[in-house]
This record gives structure tokens, sequence and C-alpha cells, in this order.
């Protein structure tokens, strides 16, 4: 497995070992004790599953202050998927970064406690599996929308299909004041 980490501090790009062979594939796709000693040592208590066509945007999704941490693959197609630094106080706030997420190469993404997620399917379908490290908890439910300028995310699509509540989040700024606190070793800064 190799593990890489990206300028967000707490996102982790993971790139699973695959085993090929004429009947097809293996990988292991989480294994506690391996992702510990990769420095993902978070509890994981929710796996999601969302299944899209294309075009289609989801995000960018966050809770506070029940904040949940994701281990995010896509087990068919393909997705252009976000990580966008929303923490007050990080020295990243504000910033984001893409990645391509596919069943052609299994990569997983970990989103730390605090930050803004969001993927978009660039293939026909895709199918998503994630691992949450805090449940859903729909009072807590928060977002900003998909094309705030200030985040300036480049997205492969200029008309994304939305749900309505993806289409109603407000901006980064909008929602200064439900964004979470830049945490280190636990101690709100």
């Amino acid at each position: 497995m190799k593990v890489t980490t990206i300028d967000i501090p707490g996102v982790l790009l993971i790139e699973p070992v695959l085993f090929r062979d004429q009947r097809g594939h293996f990988c292991e796709t989480f294994h506690a004790q391996r992702y510990a000693e990769a420095g993902l040592t978070e509890r994981f208590v929710q796996d999601n599953f969302s299944h899209s066509i294309r075009g289609t945007l989801r995000g960018l999704h966050y809770q506070e202050p029940h904040a949940q941490g994701k281990l995010v693959m896509v087990v068919a197609g393909v997705v252009y998927d976000v990580v966008a630094d929303i923490r007050r106080g990080s020295p990243t706030f504000g910033k984001w970064q893409g990645f391509e997420l596919s069943s052609a190469n299994y990569r997983q993404l970990f989103v730390p406690p605090g930050c803004a997620h969001g993927f978009c399917v660039t293939s026909e379908q895709a199918s998503v599996l994630y691992k949450c490290t805090d449940f859903y908890s729909p009072k807590d439910e928060r977002g900003i929308i998909w094309n705030d300028p200030a985040l300036a995310i480049s997205w492969p699509v200029a008309a994304p299909l939305l749900s309505p509540k993806d289409q109603a989040y407000g901006t980064l700024a909008a929602m200064e004041d439900l964004l979470p606190i830049w945490a280190i070793d636990g101690l709100n800064l």
C-alpha cells in the first residue's frame, strides 16, 4: 500500500496493492493495523454506498459539530473527488484538491473531519463506498455550494446534476459561523 500526504493537513491518498491474474484482481480495502501504521488511526463507525449517473455532483458536504472523517473509494466507474479545507484557522483554509478515483485505480481518499467533500461522476455511472468516523447526523449536516467563487474548484462539468439540497447551499463566507475550527491533536486552536 502506498500512502501519499497532500498539501491539506490530514488528507491522505491511499493506493492499495492490487493482485492481478487471469481471473481478475484482489485488494484489501481496509486493514486497521496496516492503515494505523500508515498514519490513519481513525475509528470508523458507518459505511455508506452511493450510485450515481454521469454529471451528478454530490457535495460539498460536511457535518458540524459531529464532523465525519471519510475514507472514500470507487468500486465501479470514475469520479472526480474533491476535498476542501474549511477549518477556520487552518494553514490551508479555503484550499482544495481533486483526485480521480476509479474502479481501475482503486485509489482511496481519506478526508479528515472538518473538511468538506464532494465528487462528480465522469463515467456513465459510478458506485462509491465510504467509511465514516462518526454517524450521520441530519441536524448537523452542512454544505458549501459547489461553484463557490472563493474556492474556484475546477469541476469537470459546467452544469452538474444536483440535489435540491446541494443547490441551496451557501458560500464559504456565508457559512463562516458554522464552520469547524482547526484542531491539532484534538485541541481546538
